[in-house]
């Protein structure tokens, strides 16, 4: 009796409006051009990054003897060639991932208006709720299966070409860092989302992305150094405490910027030697033991940083919320 109850709970489950709405956005992602588009540009240019990793540590990983204090799993997502021509895969995660985001979210709900199928689906006995939270959870769903997809490629080809198995350490470090690069396009999709709510048109809500997008890529921290170099006085006038001062001011305006807090997520994840995430002073460096954290060690050292991300993401998207909840839906 209790096992047939339970069935009848899944199958209400499953048959909720909300996912039925979940199953049809995915549907129509995997369908569109841009969808492809997207995920077409970003495995090439990921196969291409790991092509250069893998030339050159293949040549260095017969002669360790110690593979896993050398983490080549994770020195294929970070290394780059001697010439510096392509960059690494963290590199085009972190200028592509806000893009696949905004790509996936800036016409979620003015195209439905400008169509309006928007209205006819709200004739239907569906919650108005499920319609924003079915955008946004079949958003997030393809982009998870498809940053993991790159993950778990990223080792079976670390696999086939070194012949030399990731450790139970790395193959948790890169897991980890698949989740903070899921979070991270969270932002950007629940910020795309909004904007799709905000404005009537789809090409406006896309460049008003974008510009954010670009703001916190190129601009913001163009602006921070010239805060923080007009507020304090003269380099030949600054102290040691006047330069911590100093490097303390920019680290903090800095944190404000998703793409610097996702960059000190990557550091600590991906560079297991790597300690400190803002100024130190000499007086900390004394007794210093240059040893790898464990996994613990770092998750801790970034939790700050994903709480962050994740509270902006969650800001933005109860935004969207209350503003879809409230708006007058008319043909």
């Amino acid at each position: 009796m209790d096992l047939h109850r339970l069935e009848q709970r899944v199958v209400e489950a499953v048959n909720h409006p909300l996912w039925t709405l979940v199953r049809k956005e995915m549907t129509d992602h995997m369908k569109s051009f841009r969808f492809n588009i997207l995920m077409g540009i970003i495995l090439l240019t990921t196969l291409g990054s790991l092509y250069t990793a893998l030339s050159t540590i293949r040549d260095a990983a017969s002669s360790i003897e110690d593979a896993d204090q050398w983490f080549l799993y994770l020195q294929m997502l970070t290394i780059t060639d001697e010439e510096g021509t392509l960059y690494p895969f963290i590199t085009f995660v972190s200028f592509l991932g806000p893009l696949l985001g905004i790509g996936m979210g800036f016409d979620a709900i003015n195209s439905e208006r400008n169509k309006n199928t928007l209205i006819r689906m709200m004739s239907q006995p569906i919650p108005r709720d499920s319609i924003i939270l079915a955008k946004f959870l079949a958003a997030l769903i393809i982009i998870s299966v498809f940053i993991f997809f790159l993950g778990f490629l990223v080792i079976g080809l670390g696999l086939m070409f070194m012949g030399i198995p990731p450790s139970f350490g790395e193959f948790i470090r890169v897991t980890a860092y698949l989740v903070m690069i899921m979070i991270y396009i969270s932002f950007w999709l629940s910020l795309s989302i909004l904007f799709s709510i905000r404005f009537k048109q789809a090409a406006t809500s896309a460049l008003a992305g974008i510009a954010v997008w670009l703001f916190f890529t190129v601009f913001y921290t163009i602006i921070v150094n010239l805060i923080v170099n007009a507020s304090m006085p003269d380099q030949l006038f600054q102290t040691v405490e006047n330069q911590q001062q100093n490097q303390e001011l920019l680290t903090s305006l800095m944190r404000i910027s998703p793409n610097y807090l996702f960059s000190e997520i990557t550091m600590v994840l991906l560079t297991p030697s790597f300690r400190p995430l803002g100024p130190i002073s000499m007086e900390q460096m004394v007794g210093y033991v240059p040893s790898p954290l464990d996994l613990i060690q770092s998750l801790t050292m970034i939790w700050p940083q994903v709480m962050g991300i994740l509270a902006a993401a969650l800001v933005c998207f109860a935004i969207s919320y209350l503003i879809f909840m409230r708006q007058e839906i008319r043909s």
